[in-house]
């Protein structure tokens, strides 16, 4: 007996958003080419849609799709030879190249193998993370820009350039070498925290957190340190596991956003905080770590606090000190401006935060705006502290902090 196609349809739309950009990431390897391969991709999920309701969903969907969207390019191909005289040759090595797609390992591998690919150092920093952050994770072009801070025709920009620079280079598709690693891992450090921070606090729609994307990120930190057992790939996988062992804490059952202080910390995940200090201490241990290791030091302080109360600000402040001077950033002093009117009190924590928007820093960043809010709060000044949580409301695309907001709005008037 057939199965109901909407039933089908809706485990399909699960697979795709769970396997879409792994399948993609196969059929680049096999394919050799971005565009050919999302073609590729879209036809092998047409594909699934018209035989699944008659065959059932197969063990291994993933497997499948890779197969399908393998045979639909070659098929493609050998429909435009009399065109390109090339295209027999590409479909012939394109069907003896293709591996096993049932080897599980080697399709998990292709995404770390497409990753390099696009963070190579032919490309400029700001298109290897864009064209990773859109083409391994499947990113949109709206929310790449809101990581940026810049805007979509930029963004969209980059991706096209790059795109074109990896097919005229011939740039290829696979992990650097030992010798090379070194010099290429900072940009896929770089792509991987931002993909975790879309996840962690996504930049706009309904959802405090998008588990799919910070899973995502754990796991590609995982493969990175088996990789590169590198302190700072160990520090960065640190801090993502200690940010998401909160996950479960950071929003009610409606959605709305918790804060740090006010989440239930018995509700915290022990074992992502376990194996994050581990890790922690890995990256200690050598001595060479960097600014994915401090963050990592601090998320580990709030880890061991028992309540929000008992927190160790005194020591985050300092660690703060020591970030800012390997890594300067206007993000950086505002969050060790929170941190230091937490340890001195508001008065400090409001002067710090006014001296960064007084610059003309930060002004379009809407947590900026929010902390200033809280401070004005906590002291009192409702008129000001009003007019803050306006502008941060309407710098904001995320709607629990939105909800939020409005809140506390209401709240003071």
């Amino acid at each position: 007996m057939a199965i109901v196609k909407t039933d089908i349809r809706t485990e399909l739309d699960a697979i795709y958003r769970r396997d879409s950009r792994k399948v993609f990431a196969t059929l680049v390897r096999l394919l050799g080419d971005f565009d050919r391969a999302e073609e590729a991709m879209h036809e092998a999920f047409a594909a699934a849609m018209e035989k699944w309701p008659e065959t059932g969903v197969p063990e291994n969907p993933a497997a499948w799709l890779v197969s399908a969207g393998r045979f639909r390019a070659i098929d493609a191909i050998r429909k435009r030879e009399r065109l390109d005289a090339s295209m027999p040759e590409l479909a012939q090595r394109i069907d003896a190249d293709a591996s096993d797609e049932s080897d599980e390992q080697a399709v998990e591998d292709d995404r770390l193998r497409l990753i390099f690919t696009c963070c190579h150092p032919a490309l400029p920093p700001e298109a290897q993370i864009a064209l990773t952050l859109r083409e391994v994770c499947g990113l949109k072009t709206e929310e790449i820009a809101s990581a940026f801070l810049t805007a979509p025709a930029a963004v969209a920009q980059r991706i096209v350039r790059g795109k074109a620079k990896i097919r005229d280079a011939g740039i290829p598709y696979q992990v650097p070498s030992a010798a090379d690693l070194p010099d290429r891992l900072d940009s896929v450090l770089r792509v991987i925290y931002l993909v975790f921070n879309e996840g962690y606090a996504a930049s706009s729609g309904s959802s405090v957190v998008r588990t799919d994307l910070t899973g995502e990120a754990i796991r590609l930190g995982r493969l990175l340190v088996e990789l590169a057992n590198d302190p700072e790939a160990m520090g960065l996988l640190a801090l993502m596991l200690l940010q998401e062992s909160r996950r479960a804490t950071r929003a009610t059952a409606d959605g709305d956003l918790v804060l740090l202080d006010e989440q239930d910390r018995s509700l915290w995940n022990r074992e992502h905080i376990s194996e994050g200090k581990t890790m922690l201490e890995r990256a200690l241990a050598t001595r060479r770590f960097g600014a994915y290791t401090l963050q990592a030091a601090i998320a580990a302080v709030h880890a061991d606090a028992p309540a929000a109360s008992a927190t160790d600000w005194a020591q985050i402040v300092a660690l703060y000190d020591v970030l800012l001077r390997l890594e300067p950033s206007p993000v950086v002093e505002l969050n060790r401006a929170v941190a230091l009117g937490k340890r001195d009190g508001a008065e400090a924590g409001l002067a710090a935060v006014d001296a960064i928007l007084d610059r003309g820093d930060l002004g379009d960043y809407h947590l900026a705006h929010a902390a200033r809010a809280d401070l004005c709060r906590s002291l009192g000044r409702k008129e000001e502290a009003v007019e803050s949580y306006q502008r941060a409301l309407e710098l904001t695309q995320q709607e629990p902090e939105c909800r939020f907001l409005e809140r506390r709005l209401k709240e003071l008037r």
